[in-house]
C-alpha cells in the first residue's frame, strides 16, 4: 500500500511508544501521509518488526531506534541520536507512558519514580531539545498523549493520573508560549481505550477494564492526528470522554475521585467480563515480538 502523499517524503516525524497501542496506530496514520518515520521503543525485537511491516505496507524510510525512556539519559540519547543523523524532526509524538495500579501506600517505590521519570521526564526532555529546534526553524509539531486521567484525581492509579495532569498543564502553557511561531503543540486527551496499558499497569482486574466498554485505538489516534495536523491545541477524543471531563469540572475533585476510584476498584466478573479484542491482540503481538511471557508487565 504506497503512499500518494509524496509532498510529505522529506518530513521526519518521530514517535515514542510507537509499537503498540495509541502510538502504533498514530504512527501508521503518518506512514499513510508518506512521512518518514523514526520510532523509538524499548524491545529492538518488536520495533523491528513494527518497522518491517510499516515500510513493506507504505514503502516510507522507517528508521528504529531502541532505547528505555525509564532511563534517565535516554531522551537525550534519542535527540542526540537524530543530531548524528542529520535527520530534522519536523513532528515529534510523545506517545510513550505507563501506569501502575493498586494503593498508593502499596504500590512499589521504585515504579512510582519510574512512571515519572517515564511520564514526565522524558516527555519534558524530548519536547525541551526538538521545541527549540522547531522555534529556531519557525516550523514543527508536537503531540503530547494526556488523558482523560489528565481532568481529575483517580485513586488506586493516583501517580498516572498525577502525571497525565501534567502533560495536560504543561503542553497547553507551551501552546501559548509559542502561539506567534510556527510551532503549534496538541495534547491528546483519551479515555480508557483498548491497548496493553492495562497489563502493564496490573489493572485488567478492575471494574473500569472487566465492566466498561473501551475506545477504539484506532479511533483516538485519528483524532489526535487529525487535531495535530490542524495545529489545535487540545482535543479530547470521543463523546464519551468529552462527557467524563464535563461531568468531572462539574463535580470538583473529591467527588470525580470518588467516582473515578469506582472504576478501580476490582471487580467481580474478573476473567469473566467483557472481552477487549484490541488489548488482548495487542499482547499477543508484544509477546510474539519481545519473548517475554504473558505474565511480564515489563517496561515496553
Amino acid at each position: 500500500m504506497e503512499t500518494s502523499h509524496t509532498d510529505n517524503r522529506n518530513q521526519y516525524a518521530l514517535i515514542t511508544g510507537a509499537t503498540s497501542g495509541i502510538g502504533y496506530e498514530v504512527a501508521k496514520l503518518f506512514a499513510r501521509d508518506g512521512y518518514n518515520l523514526i520510532l523509538v521503543a524499548r524491545h529492538q525485537q518488536r520495533l523491528q518488526a513494527v518497522t518491517d511491516e510499516l515500510k513493506t505496507l507504505y514503502a516510507v524510510e522507517v528508521t528504529p531506534l531502541a532505547k528505555d525512556l525509564f532511563e534517565q539519559d535516554a531522551a537525550v540519547d534519542v535527540y542526540q541520536h537524530t543530531k548524528d543523523m542529520g535527520i530534522t524532526v519536523n513532528i515529534l509524538v510523545n506517545d510513550a507512558g505507563q501506569g501502575q495500579w493498586g494503593p498508593f501506600l502499596e504500590t512499589d517505590l521504585q515504579r512510582d519514580v519510574d512512571i515519572i521519570q517515564l511520564n514526565i521526564i522524558s516527555l519534558l526532555t524530548l519536547t525541551k531539545l526538538f521545541l527549540k529546534d522547531m522555534v529556531q526553524r519557525n516550523e514543527g509539531k508536537i503531540l503530547q498523549l494526556g488523558s482523560e486521567a489528565s481532568t481529575t484525581p483517580m485513586p488506586l492509579l493516583s501517580v498516572y493520573a498525577a502525571t497525565k495532569a501534567f502533560v495536560l498543564s504543561f503542553s497547553a502553557a507551551l501552546a501559548n508560549e509559542v502561539k506567534d511561531t510556527g510551532v503549534t503543540i496538541t495534547v491528546l486527551l483519551p479515555g480508557a481505550t483498548d491497548t496493553d496499558f492495562f497489563h502493564k499497569a496490573q489493572q485488567e482486574g478492575t471494574v473500569g477494564y472487566q465492566e466498561q466498554e473501551l475506545a477504539n485505538p484506532e479511533d483516538v489516534a485519528k483524532d489526535g492526528y487529525e487535531a495535530l495536523m490542524k495545529g489545535e491545541s487540545k482535543i479530547i477524543s470521543g463523546a464519551k470522554t468529552k462527557m467524563h471531563v464535563w461531568m468531572s469540572d462539574l463535580m470538583g475533585t473529591t467527588a470525580s475521585a470518588a467516582k473515578s476510584r469506582k472504576l478501580n476498584e476490582p471487580s467481580e466478573k474478573a476473567g469473566k467480563g467483557i472481552v477487549h479484542e484490541a488489548s488482548r491482540a495487542e499482547r499477543e503481538a508484544i509477546k510474539t515480538g519481545t519473548g517475554k511471557a504473558d505474565g511480564d508487565m515489563d517496561k515496553e
